[in-house]
Formats: C-alpha cells, structure tokens, sequence
C-alpha cells in the first residue's frame, strides 16, 4: 500500500496499516501526520460507502417497490423478485470478485466492478418490464459486489484482530447511513419523480464513488501475496477455508443472523405500508429510525470492543437477535399491533449492529492470506441467503404478515444455535 508505514493498535499486539489506523500520530512532521490523518479518514468514507452500496442500492427504492409493482402490473412477490435478483446477483458477484482480488490485486477488480454497476443501474431507469428490470438488477448486484466484497479485503490486508473489529466499526457510520438516509430521500424524491428517477440517482451516486476510488484507494496487496487465479486453485481457498470448522460456524452464525435482519428489510414497505397502512414518507421515517439504531449499537460495540473483545460482542448479538427474531414471528403471528413489531425490529436492528462488524472480524481473522476469498464466502452466504429470503417473505401476498416473522425466526434462532454449536468445536 502506498505508504504511510504500520502503526500498532495497541491491544494484544495487533497491527493496523497507516491508511486506515485509527492513531492519531505517525512518525514526521506536523504536515505529514495530519496529511495522514486525513488519508486515514478518507479511507474508512470509501470503504464504508462500498461497503453501503447494497442497503443504499435497495433501501432508496424500497418506498417506490409498491407503486414499482402496480406501474409495471406486476404481483408483490414479483415485484420482489428485483430485490431477489440484486442480492443474488451480489452473491454470485463476490464469489468471483473476491477471488480474483486475491489472484490480481483489490484495485482493477474494484474499478471494473464499480464501472459495470454505474451502467446497469443507469439501464434500469429505462426498464421496459418487471423482467427485464430484474435481470438489470442481478448485473447491478454482480458488479456492484466487487465493492463490498474488496473492501472487506483490503480492511483485512491492513488490520486484524482488535483493530479490524474498530475499523468495521467506524466504517458502519459510513455503511449505517445508507438505510438512515436513503429511504428518507427516496422517500422525498418520490414527489418529484418515479421509481425510474430513483435508479438514475442511484447511478449517479455510482459515479462519485468511481471518482473517489480512483482519486484515493491504491492497491494493498503486494504481488509477492497475490495466489493463482485459476479457477481449479479458486475452488481450492473456498474448500480450505470451509474445511475450517471455525471459519464456517462463525460464517454460517453471522449469514443466518443477516438472513433474519434481510427478512425484515425485504418486507418493510409492504408490511408497514400494505399491512399497517402508514403512507410512504411514514414508512421512510420509520426504517429511517430503525437504521439509526443499527448504527448507534454498531459505534457503541466499536467502543467496547477492546474491553470486551470482538468474539463476545458477537455472541451477545446473536442472543439478542434470536430473541427479537423470535419475538417478531409472535407478534406478527398474533397480530399483536404496530407498537410491539416495532420494538421488536429495535432490538433486530440494534443486534446486527453488533453481529455485523465483529461476526465479520472475527471470521476474517481465520482466513490469513485469503482474505479476499474469506470475504466472498461471506458475501455470498449473506446474500445467496438474502436472495432466498426476499421472495419467500411475500409468497402469500403483500398483506400477509406471518411469513416475515416465519423467516425471521427461524434464520436468527438458527443463527444463535449455529453459533454455540461452533463454541463446541473450538472448546475441543
């Protein structure tokens, strides 16, 4: 990377690269070390805004999805199915982006990756019908994969341990703000526009980020660690990786605790809107808060994190995400009323602040030199099982509520109990 030297985070000897350190000092003058410093910051915005483009690319239309499925007379379900094309799209994407940044380096594979993204996205605010639209989103989600994917490889070529946990951490008040602010906006512009207005601001805000990796991002990977990009030694890292018994309990807890987290955020719109009949710009307001919390909880487990230690932050958001998860299927399958539904999705929304940035440092931390390739099982777990998720939360129709709480409850008791099903395995 290029060089602002290794600073030491300071707790049980982990290392943190100079770009994205959370110090406040390097060796130099005063202009150097502030220069850094700003570098750093720069950073940590471009790699949490890739690591956002998924909530930013679903949650900004998420208001229009109903209007978006009577415009192109399409039922709930299929109208759904664009949001089951991006995800799926985005698993499959970082399957091949991840290893291929391990094989050529992080920085072409990202430029190319955010390109195409800039063009579909551009492509599907011209979408003639549901069907075409929904093959334009699984090209979205493809390359706009290779974002979050290497982003989540070069935080693990520069950090680890501690320090990684601090970094996912800080980079959630960039992530964070996506399903704060998108749904809010979407909901704004959809004043003044349609659903097709939506996807050509989304692609503008594509090009930015093009711009601001091009500008700022270098490459941290060295050649000297760069593996084989056949596809024969790509299948070899997956099975390695998922040959450790650890990596694969940590993956699969954090994957089925994001399935229960995406249940809800699928079926927001048509559950508060269709179900509860809260207007769009209610709707935006409402997911609006419940992101605010995702993001508080992920800064607060940020500052905890080197007293308490990433693993047990991971632990206690997987039980609390089993309990709200669960307490969901309850009260949407008793139909017990919009107050309790919301406290229970608080508590949804507060845990995956916790599970997401230190579920993810911790699995990281078992892959070493494969980060990369860690980084695309994770992504296409999450959203191979995202792309499940979102059609099956609307298989009875837009005004049904209990198939939402069915999935959520049982993706996060099933991650809680996966994961104490690894503690298990490493006891051994």
């Amino acid at each position: 990377m290029a060089g602002d030297g290794r600073t030491r985070e300071g707790v049980g000897g982990r290392e943190c690269a100079g770009s994205v350190s959370l110090e406040a000092g390097v060796p130099g003058s005063a202009r150097h070390a502030a220069s850094s410093r700003s570098l750093r910051l720069s950073w940590i915005v471009i790699l949490g805004s890739l690591a956002g483009l998924p909530p930013l690319a679903i949650d900004l239309y998420l208001p229009a999805l109903p209007s978006l499925t009577h415009g192109l007379h399409a039922s709930a379900s299929t109208g759904q199915l664009t949001l089951t094309g991006f995800v799926a799209g985005l698993a499959v994407g970082q399957l091949v982006a991840g290893a291929l940044s391990d094989a050529h380096g992080r920085r072409v594979p990202l430029l190319l990756g955010l390109v195409g993204y800039v063009a579909s996205t551009a492509l599907c605010a011209a979408a003639p019908d549901v069907w075409v639209l929904f093959v334009l989103r699984i090209v979205s989600g493809a390359t706009g994969g290779a974002g979050v994917v290497i982003g989540r490889a070069i935080v693990r070529d520069t950090c680890s341990g501690t320090a990684a946990a601090r970094v996912f951490a800080l980079m959630m008040l960039v992530t964070g703000s996506a399903p704060v602010i998108a749904p809010l906006v979407g909901g704004q512009l959809l004043r003044i526009t349609d659903w097709r207005g939506l996807f050509a601001a989304l692609a503008a805000l594509g090009v930015l980020q093009l711009a601001a990796v091009v500008i700022v991002l270098h490459e941290t990977l060295p050649p000297a660690q760069r593996h084989g990009g056949e596809v024969r030694l790509m299948l070899a890292r997956f099975r390695r990786l998922l040959a450790n018994s650890r990596f694969a309990a940590d993956a699969g807890s954090l994957n089925l605790s994001f399935g229960a987290f995406f249940a809800y955020v699928s079926a927001s719109s048509f559950l508060l809107e269709d179900v509860y009949h809260a207007s769009p710009q209610l709707f935006s307001l409402i997911f609006a808060l419940l992101a605010a919390v995702f993001v508080a909880a992920s800064q607060v487990g940020g500052r905890l994190v080197e007293r308490v230690g990433a693993r047990p932050l991971f632990a206690g958001g997987l039980a609390v995400m089993a309990a709200s998860s669960v307490g969901a299927l309850v009260v949407l399958g008793t139909g017990a009323g919009l107050g309790p539904l919301i406290a229970c999705l608080v508590l949804v929304n507060g845990a995956n602040g916790l599970v997401w940035p230190n579920g993810t440092a911790v699995a990281m931390d078992e892959a070493g030199a494969m980060a990369g390739s860690a980084s695309a099982l994770l992504g296409v777990g999450q959203f191979g099982l995202g792309a499940i998720v979102a059609p099956l939360v609307g298989i009875a129709g837009s005004h049904a509520a209990l198939p939402t709480g069915i999935v959520m409850g049982a993706c996060g008791l099933g991650a809680w109990l996966l994961y104490h099903h690894g503690t298990t395995i490493r006891a051994r």
